[in-house]
């Protein structure tokens, strides 16, 4: 594979383009790239765009975290070493507002150490520039499923929230003892009724 960082950016650039060998994913992956450097911030675009992604580019963790809907992602790509607020950081602010979120962190430092913290706290990957794109994409198809996945749970977990707050109290001394593992005929008896 070619690294990403070797791959054409030019300005007119296009799936049409004969250096793209585009295909369509389904479902679409909607894929966040977050990188400073305005050459391989469109050299990420134009090569994810060619194999198939949706991607939206931003050069700051600002920027991105302005988007009304952030949780729309199925992956983010980000650069650990951004000005201002970093990747690590970015993750934190990630895990308050979008804990299903999934990232891949890309860095052109190999710091062990970094890279280890940011799996931790549940990274998909940690990937060395210049990036391989097998590598890359297969980061990106993990990080999507795990995020659908992971919305599809946070999804069912707030209607489960939902529906017990919306409980009497009475139900919710009913719940209690049913998830105890009481029989209905025992719940009954502990609450005196029949």
């Amino acid at each position: 594979m070619v690294p990403i960082a070797n791959t054409p950016v030019g300005s007119s650039k296009s799936k049409d383009d004969p250096d793209c060998n585009s295909r369509a994913v389904t479902p679409p992956v909607r894929v966040a790239v977050i990188e400073d450097d305005e050459r391989l911030r469109r050299a990420l675009v134009f090569q994810l765009d060619c194999v198939g992604f949706e991607v939206v580019a931003h050069s700051s963790a600002e920027e991105f975290l302005k988007v009304p809907d952030t949780s729309a992602f199925d992956c983010i790509i980000v650069d650990n070493f951004l000005p201002r607020m970093n990747g690590l950081q970015l993750q934190a602010e990630l895990h308050r507002s979008v804990p299903f979120a999934s990232i891949v962190f890309i860095s052109g430092h190999g710091d062990l150490s970094l890279g280890m913290h940011a799996m931790r706290n549940g990274a998909v990957d940690f990937l060395e520039k210049p990036l391989d794109e097998e590598a890359l994409v297969n980061s990106i198809i993990r990080g999507a499923d795990l995020t659908r996945n992971r919305r599809a749970e946070h999804a069912q977990r707030l209607e489960v929230e939902r529906r017990l707050g919306a409980l009497t109290p009475r139900e919710r001394e009913v719940f209690a003892l049913i998830t105890t593992g009481l029989l209905n005929k025992q719940v009954g008896a502990e609450l005196g009724t029949t």
